[in-house]
């Protein structure tokens, strides 16, 4: 269909609810500019400002504005005043202050499903030439002992080196306190960074433990790369993958494909960088960005290899056996969403905290917890928010956007004004605390980050009411996968 007009819609890429909305406007046989927000990140500002929206797709015929896709869904159910707006773009030219697609030379460039530049490290060497020095072995056992299996005691490694890379007993000392720091190994029995000892002392290569990470296996030879730097790389790969891999209807994700797709192996591959990268010295947001990520990615690598929970006990089991190895750390996804990102509290169903007062892994979590995770960490169920990925840089923006599009949808929040009723997503109760101590606190925080328009506008009046209830609804938790 030839339009004099234009239709245009705000996206980004992976998301279901975009995909939803291009694809019933092609089913329709109407054109549509796509302006992608990941690759014009300049048009994100001129958009709110038009519409006081930030969540995304965001529809327009001409100068009209639709709305998301539950607006287009029911417009499009609406035959008398679809097929207006559709003679609009067909019979009259934009107006001068309908959206304009962007220059395309101005194009922020995400990255590709190209390789990640490793440099060599001389310590990764190190390690290669150890696996071959025989000192690795199965260590005690006996009437007393406990055998250890694959372990290198401290004073072999200090006259291994001593004797072939010819250095003095201080170097030799030193690079076995390297293996530990940069996370190649750790003292057997101890996962915390501990002073390597010239003695009869025990270390394997973290390669060498006996785990059920998914990422678990033979440790890369890059160099360290800094956590902002990897956790954009895993960002760009994991928004690679579902653009691929989502359905058309934006609906389900086809993780059959992906399992024996050459970006999933390129995915397991950059999970290996996960092992050694330098966490602690990371900033709030850059935590907040890397371990959501993390997280999600997590659950969609789980999903692959392992396949999805079906019922309650597999997925406590899922969210509490789910691994990867980050910084030398073993990290579950209820470590990384409750023990991290919360701010070490207890999570649903949990009867303590999930770092004690000794583990290692405390000083990786935030300070304080973030609220605003719960709409960003995916599970992999229907009722989840729907799959994103964030960067460290603008990262409240766009955790806010990711607020307001769950807030918008049928599944984050409902309104009944005539019952004064607020029915909400079982996360506002799991997870009250990080909200509010109350009810009407709850509400207050919902109503705080909801996108501008109708909805809010009916929330404040509610509020105003001081009658306003929360119900919650039921959680689907039938998964997304085809």
């Amino acid at each position: 269909m030839a339009l004099k007009g234009r239709i245009l819609i705000y996206s980004i890429i992976g998301c279901p609810h975009c995909m939803r909305a291009k694809n019933t406007l092609q089913e329709l046989g109407l054109p549509f500019v796509d302006i992608n927000l990941d690759s014009y990140p300049q048009c994100r500002e001129p958009m709110k400002h038009r519409i006081g929206r930030t969540s995304v797709p965001q529809v327009f015929f001409n100068s009209i504005h639709v709305g998301g896709n539950e607006d287009l869904q029911k417009l499009v159910n609406n035959k008398k005043d679809f097929e207006a707006l559709v003679a609009e773009v067909t019979n009259i030219a934009p107006p001068a202050d309908a959206p304009y697609p962007p220059d395309p030379e101005t194009a922020v460039n995400n990255g590709g499903l190209t390789d990640i530049v490793c440099e060599p490290d001389e310590y990764a060497r190190l390690v290669m030439d150890l696996k071959g020095s025989g000192i690795i072995k199965d260590q005690g056992g006996g009437f007393l002992s406990r055998s250890q299996k694959s372990c290198f005691k401290g004073k072999d490694f200090v006259s291994w080196v001593t004797k072939t890379k010819h250095l003095g007993h201080p170097e030799a000392l030193e690079m076995g306190q390297m293996l530990i720091d940069q996370h190649f190994g750790h003292r057997v029995g101890s996962s915390s960074v501990a002073v390597f000892k010239d003695d009869d002392t025990m270390y394997r290569l973290i390669e060498d433990d006996e785990s059920s990470a998914l990422n678990a296996g033979e440790t890369s030879e890059c160099a360290m790369m800094p956590v902002n730097e990897l956790g954009e790389a895993i960002r760009r790969l994991i928004l690679q993958i579902y653009s691929v891999f989502l359905s058309a209807d934006g609906r389900s994700v086809n993780y059959k494909s992906i399992a024996t797709s050459s970006e999933f192996k390129k995915y397991g591959k950059l999970t290996r960088e996960l092992v050694r990268v330098d966490i602690e010295k990371a900033s709030r947001d850059e935590k907040v960005a890397f371990f959501i990520n993390i997280y999600n990615a997590l659950v969609i690598h789980a999903n692959i290899v392992r396949g999805p929970p079906s019922n309650l006990w597999q997925r406590y089991k899922f969210f509490n056996t789910v691994q990867y190895i980050i910084g030398g750390q073993t990290y579950s996804l209820q470590d990384i969403e409750n023990g991290v990102l919360r701010a070490n509290r207890k999570g649903v169903g949990m009867l303590f905290k999930p770092f004690g007062k000794n583990d290692p892994r405390l000083k990786i979590s935030l300070e304080t917890p973030e609220p605003l995770i719960h709409f960003a960490l995916v599970c992999g169920a229907k009722s989840c928010p729907p799959i994103k990925t964030f960067s460290a840089h603008g990262l409240q923006q766009q955790l806010q956007m990711a607020a307001e599009a769950f807030l918008e949808s049928d599944n984050g929040c409902q309104l009944v004004s005539s019952k004064n009723e607020v029915r909400l997503s079982m996360i506002f109760k799991w997870y009250q605390e990080d909200f509010g101590s109350s009810h009407i606190q709850v509400i207050q925080f919902v109503h705080n980050h909801m996108s501008n328009g109708a909805k809010k506008e009916t929330l404040g009046s509610m509020l105003q009411t001081n009658k306003a209830h929360i119900t919650f609804m039921p959680y689907d938790w039938s998964i997304n996968s085809k």
